[in-house]
């Protein structure tokens, strides 16, 4: 009898120690900017890969335009469900922000990843290049295609873009040194709000309003394709060079038509895979700002710049390389 007893207390620790570690289990919140486009479905991707690897249940979910209004709401209900850390790519750095803070009061890790919030409402923000090195990367695509002359306007996301604003920053730095002679036709530049059909409309609207336009940047993954539909159907691709950020899933068929001779972006796939990586180690003491590097899973280590986790470096692609990817 007394054997007996002893088997079930211990068989009652053996299941509240399991149960302890299933309420422990921890859960991750991935937002991006809006679901339902290649880039940030790439990016969920990786979200779940890494999750798995960790042993923690993600959450990928967020709204389906680019509302700040409602990343803030979604995030009001997972502070309220306790999660563990929240990775989000803010559609707005300063209107996100009081949410972030909420979430860091209660003990949630916050990063920010894709696009950055501001600094006082995150911990860390996981990068996809150096601002400076997407930069460098489009003005050379463009010089290269359009020349180091040439007249040229820009396609962005949303105009409260954290990530963008600040690549066209470094990108008018960098054309100052690098193409003094290059100019750019519209000093505001042409916002898309991440619909694909606006970014159709604008870039057919900008090459009717600019008739010695000789090059057009498209910086979102959404702004790229819907260029590239509006230059495809004026049959202007060999008088406009177009270039910018999107992912080969969407681009893939422009450029082997040559609406397209050269774009740029890095691995969606990867971003989110670290984003989650990052908020795990955050959330676990094991990743701290300051840090040289951090190894995160099979990306390997990557360098910390401050508060900053480098993915890596951007690539071109073309009619080369193009059918190597599948994201």
């Amino acid at each position: 009898m007394k054997k007996l007893v002893a088997l079930l207390v211990a068989l009652g620790v053996v299941a509240l120690g399991r149960a302890y570690a299933d309420e422990k289990k921890m859960t991750v919140g991935v937002m991006p900017k809006l679901k339902g486009i290649d880039f940030f479905n790439a990016a969920q991707k990786g979200a779940e890969e890494a999750g798995k690897e960790l042993g923690v249940t993600i959450v990928f979910d967020g709204p389906v335009t680019n509302d700040v209004t409602l990343q803030a709401q979604m995030l009001d209900t997972w502070i309220a469900k306790k999660f563990d850390a929240i990775a989000i790519a803010p559609n707005d750095p300063d209107a996100i922000a009081p949410a972030l803070a909420k979430a860091r009061k209660r003990g949630i890790k916050v990063i920010t990843w894709d696009s950055d919030a501001r600094k006082d409402a995150r911990d860390l923000f996981v990068n996809q290049c150096t601002s400076a090195s997407v930069a460098k990367s489009l003005m050379d695509v463009l010089a290269k295609g359009a020349g180091p002359e040439a007249k040229y306007l820009i396609i962005t996301g949303s105009l409260t873009a954290s990530n963008q604003n600040i690549w066209m920053k470094e990108m008018d730095k960098y054309r100052q040194t690098a193409y003094p002679k290059m100019l750019n036709l519209s000093a505001t530049p042409k916002a898309s709000e991440e619909d694909q059909a606006l970014a159709t409309q604008v870039a057919a609207d900008s090459l009717k309003a600019y008739p010695n336009l000789q090059g057009i940047l498209a910086i979102t993954s959404v702004a790229l394709p819907g260029a590239a539909e509006a230059v495809r159907k004026a049959g202007v691709a060999d008088k406009v060079f177009l270039t910018g950020l999107a992912t080969p899933k969407a681009m893939r068929d422009y450029v082997k038509d040559g609406t397209v001779k050269q774009f740029v972006l890095w691995s969606p796939v990867d971003l989110g895979y670290l984003a989650v990586q990052a908020g795990v180690a955050s959330a676990k003491g094991e990743l701290k700002p300051g840090q040289p590097t951090f190894k995160a899973g099979r990306v390997g280590e990557v360098k910390l710049d401050g508060d900053m986790v480098i993915l890596g470096e951007p690539v071109v692609f073309d009619k080369s390389n193009i059918d190597k990817y599948d994201f």
